[in-house]
C-alpha cells in the first residue's frame, strides 16, 4: 500500500516538473531574479494561497499566454516579489 502510494506521488511529480519549470522560466523573466529565487517565489505564493505549487505553476504560465491570473494569486504573487526582492537586497 505504501508503494503504490509513493509511485502515485512519483508519478504525480513527474508530471508536473514541466508546468512548473515553464512558470520558473516565466517568472525569471518577468522579474530578473535567478532559478532558486524564482522557485522561491512560487512556494511562497503556494503558501500564502494555500494551493499546491503546480496550481500556482499552471496559474502563471496561463497568464504568460495572455489569460487572466486569479486576482488573489496576483496579489500573492506581487508581494512574494517584493518580500524575494527586499531579502536579495538584504543579503546581497
Amino acid at each position: 500500500m505504501e508503494l503504490l502510494q509513493e509511485n502515485e506521488q512519483l508519478q504525480q511529480a513527474m508530471e508536473s516538473r514541466p508546468v512548473i519549470d515553464m512558470a520558473r522560466g516565466v517568472v525569471m523573466a518577468s522579474y530578473g531574479c535567478p532559478p532558486q529565487g524564482a522557485w522561491e517565489i512560487l512556494v511562497t505564493v503556494s503558501q500564502h494561497a494555500n494551493i499546491k505549487p503546480r496550481h500556482v505553476a499552471e496559474a502563471v504560465t496561463a497568464a504568460a499566454t495572455g489569460r487572466p491570473m486569479p486576482h488573489p494569486l496576483q496579489g500573492y504573487l506581487a508581494a512574494a516579489v517584493r518580500e524575494w526582492r527586499t531579502e536579495s537586497e538584504t543579503a546581497g
